[in-house]
């Protein structure tokens, strides 16, 4: 890793940090709320299945590996940014 300033090192955790936040709450949106309120959901259909099944066994796994390569791109562009950025 390239050594850079104390301010972008601040700078470069401070986006980080946000990244990781942001992430975190859509994670549990979706690995608890969707599951909370699938009763619920459960009075819609898609597919002719219940909306809080579809969400619970099938959107939120997807959701999960979506994250995942968005999360990288993200974190590799704020990286680039500062100059922190691995050797391809």
């Amino acid at each position: 890793m390239a050594t850079i300033s104390a301010a972008n090192r601040e700078a470069h955790w401070s986006k980080t940090r946000n990244l990781m936040i942001i992430h975190l709450v859509i994670w549990f949106v979706f690995s608890y709320l969707v599951h909370w309120f699938a009763p619920q959901l459960n009075n819609f259909t898609f597919l002719q299945f219940p909306v809080g099944f579809y969400l619970a066994a099938q959107g939120s796994l997807a959701v999960f590996v979506i994250q995942l390569f968005v999360f990288a791109k993200q974190q590799d562009r704020i990286d680039r940014q500062f100059g922190v950025a691995e050797a391809d």
